[in-house]
Order: structure tokens, then C-alpha cells, then sequence
């Protein structure tokens, strides 16, 4: 009941603000960035490391600026999700607009279904407003992890589905793919594949902005083993409140494609925006605090396993390292 009450308090006040204009609440974000960057330093020296760490070759003032532009634009994200709420779908397709969808649409018109690369870049929640763009004969969906909170989870649900999209909790994909081909029905499905994998996930490492990177790659797993036509969303930042997503043809034919092909194509793909609009990616998500050396730590060579219920102390100790 306590769930419930909370759950439509913040429906309604996050509703309510929704209804604002932007440029009213660009100046709620402009306040939010002075308290988040300047009197809280939320997260600042991770972010100020993770920068320093990804961009050796740039001067103390261009990541003094990059580091300013993240806070700023991460504040924008905030009040453009909130916007979400009650933005009609002729105001989204001003703000959100995209283009080579003609490729997703052929696709889905000739009954083949299509994955999508995507990253914590620019304002990844309004890429849910792509079913306004494509063929109506493809669904289209995305992975998510469900809220521990149901209210909650059920609130961004409802976000995330205002356009028609169809959000499909990660432990159901398969089953969720299986149920669409089944009905021949096409999807266009997302994948935000730039999250850090558990421990006994991690099954490739690659370099990504200057870092040895473990990488989530069950995305291609599942776009190779259904045969989806492959695209990566390539997304930029025009102005304030104003987006452009292109979509990069990958390949029409994943089975044909050998091991981490397409994840490492991805995250080349996705390393490539980021450094055109280092301001506009999740700096405040610590991606890199799985290291290469815990790994082989906590890997069994004799078992393939890996550890994940010890601390790196006592498996060092268990080593004789300590």
C-alpha cells in the first residue's frame, strides 16, 4: 500500500512537471547542474578520472570543459526524460529525429527482424520513440533490467511505452523472441550493450577508450543465433533539446559473421561517437572497475570458473599472494 501511494505521488509530481515547457525546465537543469557539479561534486573525481584515463592526449582545460559539458548535458537528460512523460508524439519527432530507418523498414517488411546497437549516449530514453518512424509490421522492443521496486519498475515502463515500444525483462528474451516468430511477427529490438558484465559473464575483454574493457556479449549471442539484420544507432547531439539518430547498417546477415565480431564493430562504432561528443556519454557509471588481473584472480583454469563469492583478499591469500 505504502508502494502504491509512493508510486502515484511520484507519478503525478513528475507528471505534473512534465507539462512544463522545455525551456522552463532547461532552467530547472541549469540549477541542478550548479548543485550537482559545483556543491555536491556528485561523482566528480570518477568522472575527472574516467576522462583523464580515456583521453591521454587531451590538455587539462579541454577535459575541464568536457567534464563541465557532461554535467550540463547529464542535467538536460534528467528534465528531457521527465518531458517524456506527457511530450506529444509531434513535438518528439521535432526533437528526436531519424534517419536511414528506410533499411529497418525494408527489413521488417520482408519478415526479417532487426537488433539495434545502442550506448548510454545522448538521450537514450527517446530512442523509444522510434515506432513513430518505421513500418508498423515491426514491434519494436528493447532489453531491460526490471526494478527491484514493481511501482517503480511498472512507472518507467509506462515511460518507455508511450510510442508503442515493448520493454522485455532480460531473463525473458529468448522466450519473448520465440513467442514473436512463432506469430511471424518482425521486431526491431534494442540492445544497450555497454553495461558492465557479473564476473562469471565476462567471456571477452577489448580496448575501449584507452581501457582494457570486459564486455557484455550476449546482445550478439542472441542477434546471431535469430538472424537479425544488424545496425548499429548512431546518435548525436545538435542542439539543446535536440537529437539525431542514424542508423549504420552492420551487416543483413549476422550468421555469417565469426566471434565478438560484431560486439567488437559496436563498441569501435560507439568509441567513435563518444569522441565526437565526449560531453554526451554516462561518465558517472563506473564501467571500468572490473579489472583484467581480478579476473584472472577469481578464473579457475582447471574449471573455467570464475570465483565470485570470495573477496580478492582471501583468493589472494588462498594464492599464497598475501
Amino acid at each position: 500500500m505504502i508502494m502504491r501511494v509512493m508510486y502515484l505521488l511520484t507519478f503525478g509530481v513528475l507528471y505534473t512537471l512534465s507539462l512544463l515547457p522545455l525551456r522552463i525546465l532547461y532552467l530547472l537543469s541549469d540549477g541542478l547542474c550548479l548543485l550537482a557539479y559545483r556543491v555536491v561534486g556528485y561523482r566528480r573525481r570518477l568522472v575527472r578520472q574516467h576522462l583523464r584515463d580515456s583521453f591521454p592526449d587531451r590538455t587539462d582545460r579541454q577535459l575541464a570543459a568536457i567534464e563541465h559539458g557532461f554535467y550540463a548535458w547529464f542535467c538536460d537528460y534528467i528534465v528531457e526524460t521527465v518531458k517524456l512523460f506527457s511530450m506529444s508524439p509531434r513535438q518528439m519527432r521535432r526533437r528526436m529525429v531519424f534517419k536511414g530507418t528506410d533499411k529497418l523498414s525494408e527489413a521488417v517488411d520482408r519478415g526479417q527482424s532487426c537488433g539495434v546497437y545502442l550506448g548510454h549516449f545522448c538521450n537514450w530514453e527517446w530512442i523509444t520513440s522510434l515506432p513513430l518512424w518505421v513500418s508498423p509490421k515491426g514491434q519494436c522492443t528493447q532489453i531491460y533490467h526490471p526494478l527491484e521496486n514493481p511501482e517503480f519498475d511498472r512507472l518507467f515502463l509506462g515511460l518507455r511505452s508511450r510510442f508503442g515500444g515493448v520493454s522485455i525483462p532480460m531473463a525473458e528474451t529468448l522466450r519473448r523472441i520465440a513467442a514473436y516468430r512463432a506469430r511471424k511477427q518482425p521486431i526491431i529490438m534494442g540492445y544497450i550493450s555497454d553495461q558492465i558484465p557479473f564476473w562469471n559473464n565476462i567471456h571477452h575483454w577489448l580496448t575501449f577508450l584507452n581501457h582494457d574493457t570486459p564486455v557484455l556479449t550476449g546482445s550478439e549471442k542472441i542477434i546471431r543465433a535469430t538472424g537479425q539484420a544488424t545496425f548499429y544507432a548512431d546518435v548525436r547531439r545538435i542542439r539543446r533539446g535536440y537529437y539525431e539518430c542514424t542508423f549504420v547498417p552492420m551487416t543483413m546477415h549476422p550468421e555469417e559473421t565469426h566471434e565478438w565480431q560484431l560486439t567488437d564493430q559496436y563498441f569501435s562504432l560507439l568509441e567513435a561517437s563518444i569522441r565526437r561528443q565526449p560531453e554526451c556519454y554516462l561518465w558517472t557509471h563506473n564501467r571500468w572497475k572490473r579489472t583484467h588481473e581480478e579476473y584472472n584472480l577469481r578464473l579457475d583454469p582447471k574449471t573455467g570458473r570464475v570465483n565470485i563469492t570470495d573477496s580478492i583478499e582471501d583468493i589472494k591469500r588462498s594464492k599464497g599472494l598475501l
